[in-house]
């Protein structure tokens, strides 16, 4: 038998050997493959969680901002509509304590008419049609001794015990007023506050909904931090907003 291996042998060797190279090397790349669509499903599943997790938050807060601003405006609604009917109510007390002042100075014009012309009987009619609070300050006024004490007031109106409380109410009315109106004010501006949170709410859920649609993990990536980002900003202003009325 001839020694050594044939040209024949040499071939048949070569093309088994390359031809095991090649499985090898496709065995090899196949596993790297697989390696790294594993890896990248782990992240993907990862990043779904999450994306999950920050979308229920997500629609939570927006729901209680929703409803915040709802009842921050209904409150400012009712505020401004007692301020409009408290300073109609002060008004309507003002101008009536300016028509009993009319009438009493009409009545005092009357007496002192009757009193300059020595007419007793009509003096004494006068008096008849004082009201009670006018008739304690015309007799306080009368004990000054007006026609005589060039120091007493002028008039009964101008004495210490002429009391009219309509201007008393119109006042507490008006004051009323202005502090329903300042809250209304205060109610509307919470309210565009929480609408504000509501668009960065809806913003998140926006950048959320499209993160899935790119293939690229780091458009992801970058996407979630970024809503993550807005996410705390809004919770710390939700936080911080006056609570719900």
């Amino acid at each position: 038998m001839p020694e050594g291996l044939s040209s024949s042998d040499v071939a048949g060797e070569i093309s088994r050997h390359r031809t095991h190279s090649a499985a090898h090397v496709q065995h090899t790349q196949d596993g790297e493959r697989s390696e790294s669509d594993g890896e990248a499903r782990s992240h993907d599943r990862t990043l779904s969680v999450i994306e999950a997790v920050m979308l229920a938050i997500v629609a939570l807060l927006a729901a209680y901002t929703g409803y915040a601003s709802a009842k921050w405006n209904t409150e400012s609604s009712v505020r401004l509509a007692q301020a409009s009917a408290a300073r109609t109510e002060a008004n309507r007390a003002e101008l009536d304590a300016q028509n009993v002042r009319n009438f009493d100075s009409t009545t005092f014009n009357t007496w002192f008419t009757a009193y300059v012309a020595g007419d007793t009987t009509s003096e004494a009619v006068a008096e008849r049609r004082f009201r009670p609070a006018f008739k304690v300050a015309f007799d306080a006024w009368l004990a000054t001794d007006p026609f005589t004490n060039t120091k007493a007031p002028p008039g009964p109106t101008y004495m210490p015990q002429y009391k009219q409380p309509e201007l008393a109410t119109a006042a507490t009315l008006d004051k009323n007023a202005t502090q329903d109106y300042t809250l209304g004010v205060q109610a509307g501006s919470n309210a565009d506050n929480y609408i504000r949170d509501t668009i960065y709410l809806a913003t998140i859920l926006f950048l959320i909904g499209i993160s899935g649609h790119f293939r690229f993990l780091r458009i992801r990536v970058s996407l979630v931090v970024l809503s993550g980002i807005m996410m705390v900003v809004a919770i710390i202003e939700i936080v911080t907003s006056p609570p719900i009325p």
